[in-house]
């Protein structure tokens, strides 16, 4: 849910914070007080379109930072590191992994949008900077703002395909179309790459088999190279290296008074000392240990030196060797192990394409299979979809009857969707597959708000009110089918902007009644103007406008207790002049409210 949003410099807004809570959060104040603003803010620190003529008046900059917590059900199963299951995992979890952004807390994300009078802006994410794109993908899994602005999600044909899938309880079937349109888009590719122009194929069998001999005939070992390098320098230095070598043999071995000589010397005292005094006994065994390192170091620098034989024909094979391996680092990767690598998967791909047909045959069978399968699947979630379209247009035609909308007629319409002939002719080369990964519908939701009217797309006849009451009616059915809590649209803050344009009396009392309705299960924040609205709510904030030093400023007060919200509604009803008979009114209206 939304914890808290803070905004400096915004519009008329100089310095805000406002805490929100769990359930309906409502916000009331006069017409032009700025109560729109805090939604707008809202949805520019969310990605949305950003304007320099929104800083303060005197600032050189505008900030808005958003702080959204999640908080598993009680219960569920705690999770360690990042291997969070799906269930309980914030619904941010996997944008996050996504674009690599951390967090010290997995529970909480902060977006911070600033914009700069020059015109520039930026967004982060807690505090690391993302892009506009990726903060877009990120908005709709923390919030839904439904309303006057061009945002409403409600207009996308995505959304509603999405709404029709929560209300039919399509998820499972959804999930199997999903994996099976998975395995058809891996086969198509395949097959596209194995039915590439016959004059290409020939081309490419030519140079890998060319490769292939070439790196072969090199035999190459793991290391090589670092190898030959190193007997390259000893042979150029050979002199000097068998001058080292011999004068640090003759003094741990052969010169007299060595090293090892002198240590046997050593080890002689210490054993006639252990005859009378045992002190010095604990040295003895380091002694031995070290007596037997040089040992073995002059055994070792002796076999070396009787390596280092001079052979004039050797440095020119090392030479050559090293030659060609350049020329074949320049073409092949710049180690030995990489050209083995390369000569491995060049050995994959030349088996791949020379036996290209009995792959392809291999391919066309797997991919008829799955094409038919998931035409099969697409099709039995095309008619749960068809079955639910009729009952969703009925249930929400009866919610827009009690919104204010008793004439508006509401139906789904299903585009027709292009499907291959048969699983042969899904498996042909040129075949466009029908379908996605949400199966073969395209839908939209047509609307007639008055009689008379035909049928037309939503963004084509309903203004931002209607589209407000149209999501709240789609939203109250599907929240009251059973099963739905899970895995629908609902799991996140819905903002209703203005979703009493309009209407009153008892159409606003049923707008109440459902976002109160909604705010059970999940985070409400409604703009509204009308005490029968307001009278729902869990928490109820006024907004208003002061005048300071020839300045203005819009400030937020949280109303804690019954009197504040009682006057609030109040003056909602009758204005500037509260009588007695008025806040008795407003006291008995958030009574009513409060037993819902």
């Amino acid at each position: 849910m939304l914890q808290e949003i803070h905004i400096q410099n915004y519009a008329v807004i100089e310095s805000l914070t406002v805490e929100f809570h769990s359930g309906l959060n409502v916000l009331t104040g006069e017409t032009g007080s700025g109560k729109s603003i805090l939604v707008d803010a809202l949805d520019l620190a969310l990605g949305g379109r950003a304007s320099p003529d929104v800083i303060r008046t005197g600032s050189d900059r505008a900030t808005v930072t958003a702080v959204f917590r999640w908080e598993a059900s009680a219960g569920s199963a705690s999770r360690g590191g990042r291997k969070k299951s799906e269930a309980q995992a914030p619904p941010w979890f996997d944008w996050l992994e996504r674009y690599g952004v951390g967090g010290e807390a997995e529970s909480e994300i902060m977006l911070r949008r600033e914009i700069q009078a020059g015109g520039r802006s930026r967004l982060l994410v807690n505090d690391e900077p993302v892009t506009l794109a990726s903060a877009r993908e990120l908005a709709p899994l923390l919030v839904e703002v439904h309303g006057q602005g061009e945002h409403a999600a409600l207009l996308l044909r995505e959304t509603q395909l999405d709404l029709l899938d929560a209300f039919a309880g399509a998820g499972e079937r959804l999930a199997e179309v999903r994996g099976l349109y998975a395995q058809r888009h891996g086969l198509e590719g395949e097959w596209t790459s194995l039915n590439q122009g016959e004059q290409e194929r020939l081309r490419a069998l030519d140079l890998l088999r060319f490769q292939v001999d070439e790196l072969t005939k090199a035999h190459l070992e793991p290391g090589e190279d670092e190898r030959l390098e190193s007997e390259r320098a000893v042979l150029r230095n050979l002199e000097r290296v068998r001058a080292a070598a011999a004068g640090a043999y003759a003094s741990l071995y052969e010169d007299e008074g060595s090293a090892l000589e002198r240590l046997a010397a050593v080890y002689r005292g210490l054993d006639d000392l252990a005859r009378y005094d045992r002190a010095l006994d604990p040295y003895r065994e380091p002694l031995a240990a070290a007596r037997s390192t040089l040992d073995d170091l002059a055994l070792a620098l002796g076999g070396y030196l009787r390596r280092l034989e001079a052979d004039p024909g050797r440095i020119e094979e090392v030479e050559d060797r090293l030659a060609l391996l350049d020329r074949l680092k320049r073409k092949y990767g710049g180690t030995a192990q990489e050209m083995l690598a390369f000569a491995e998967r060049a050995r994959e791909d030349l088996s791949r394409l020379e036996h290209a047909d009995e792959r392809r045959e291999e391919i066309r069978r797997q991919l008829e299979a799955v094409a038919e399968t998931y035409r099969k699947a697409a099709e039995t979630l095309s008619r749960e979809r068809r079955l639910a379209a009729g009952r969703l247009a009925r249930e929400v035609g009866k919610e827009l009857a009690q919104l204010g909308m008793e004439k508006a007629r509401f139906e789904v319409n299903f585009e027709d969707a292009v499907r291959a002939e048969s699983p042969e002719a899904a498996a042909s080369a040129e075949a466009e597959f029908a379908g996605g990964p949400k199966g073969l519908d395209r839908v939209s939701f047509l609307v007639s708000p008055n009689p008379g009217e035909e049928l037309r797309p939503l963004d084509r006849v309903a203004s931002g009110g209607e589209i407000s009451r149209l999501m709240l009616a789609l939203k109250t059915v599907i929240a009251g089918r059973a099963g739905a809590a899970e895995g629908d649209l609902a799991a996140r803050t819905l903002v209703f902007d203005e979703v009493d344009t309009g209407i009153g009396g008892r159409v606003a009392e049923c707008v109440g009644e459902r976002l109160k309705r909604l705010a059970r299960e999940n985070q409400v924040l409604s703009v509204t103007h009308l005490p029968q609205i307001a009278c729902f709510a869990d928490h109820h904030y006024s907004v208003e406008k002061i005048e300071r030093g020839g300045r203005t400023f819009a400030t937020v007060q949280y109303l804690a207790t019954e009197r504040e919200r009682a006057s609030e509604l109040a003056r909602l009803l009758s204005g500037r002049r509260i009588t007695e008979a008025v806040l008795e009114h407003a006291t008995a209206m958030l009574k009513q409210g409060s037993r819902w």
